[in-house]
């Protein structure tokens, strides 16, 4: 099963799912786009086995491009793990203090955020489409997490997975408009003559919205990978009955 690792130490695991031609579904991992559930399950089992965790530590939202986010908890443990109608509702980021659980985040062509906390060891997963980067749903929960949680925002490391490149994403003036409105993404968009397309980069736009909420440049690594090009990718933008990556962190236990 292909899996990009972005971080596996004394403290926390985090990765991606990466498309795999060798399993159900080419390693699809959503309940919300496949063909067979059953085929799903049977991948997130072995991803889960890979980890040494079981299916029930899993904890799975109902994405719907929103800026809402969750603070999981042990009695979330499970949910949307094996059925969807369990998932935590209309939910784009998660994020915990508990060990032990893998939190989850579906993505083809959105933006996936991966974040730990050295100090206090919290955890989070954010899914940003463009509708999610708009919204600014990285930098909303990065302020709940400073101001809430009393979060140092130095003590964040935030891995940025692997996503539509800004070659890829085309969009028309109504999207364009949307970023531009935010004030601080003009460099990471620019105007093809040929096509007559808006290229945004989203993948630097949410690296930005890190940065404005504290977060230090250096501890924000970026997956340069595109999931239309690599051949390891699910593109919805490519293929509009594309599976899905998993995105995921989990603190270990003591």
């Amino acid at each position: 099963m292909k899996t990009n690792m972005y971080v596996n130490n004394e403290k926390f695991l985090a990765g991606i799912t990466m498309k795999d031609k060798a399993e159900h579904e080419s390693n699809n991992m959503a309940l919300h786009a496949c063909v067979s559930p059953e085929h799903v399950l049977d991948n997130r089992m072995k991803l889960a086995a890979s980890l040494n965790c079981g299916l029930d530590d899993f904890v799975c939202a109902n994405q719907t491009h929103s800026s809402n986010f969750h603070r999981v908890t042990l009695d979330d443990k499970g949910r949307g793990a094996d059925r969807m109608d369990t998932a935590i509702v209309d939910t784009d980021a998660l994020y915990t203090y508990e060990p032990n659980l893998l939190l989850c985040s579906f993505v083809a062509d959105c933006v996936p955020v991966i974040f730990y906390n050295n100090v206090n060891g919290l955890i989070g997963v954010i899914h940003s489409g463009w509708q999610g980067t708009v919204k600014e749903i990285s930098l909303k929960l990065f302020e709940h997490l400073i101001q809430v949680e009393q979060c140092n925002p130095s003590d964040f490391h935030i891995q940025i997975g692997a996503a539509l490149s800004q070659e890829k994403f085309e969009v028309n003036e109504d999207v364009y408009v949307k970023f531009k409105d935010l004030g601080y993404a003009d460099d990471y968009m620019y105007f093809n003559d040929q096509t007559h397309k808006y290229h945004i980069d989203n993948q630097q736009t949410v690296k930005k919205q890190c940065e404005l909420a504290g977060i230090p440049t250096e501890q924000i690594m970026i997956d340069q990978s595109c999931t239309y090009v690599n051949p390891d990718g699910f593109s919805y933008r490519q293929d509009k009955q594309s599976g899905r990556h998993l995105s995921f962190i989990m603190k270990k236990g003591e």
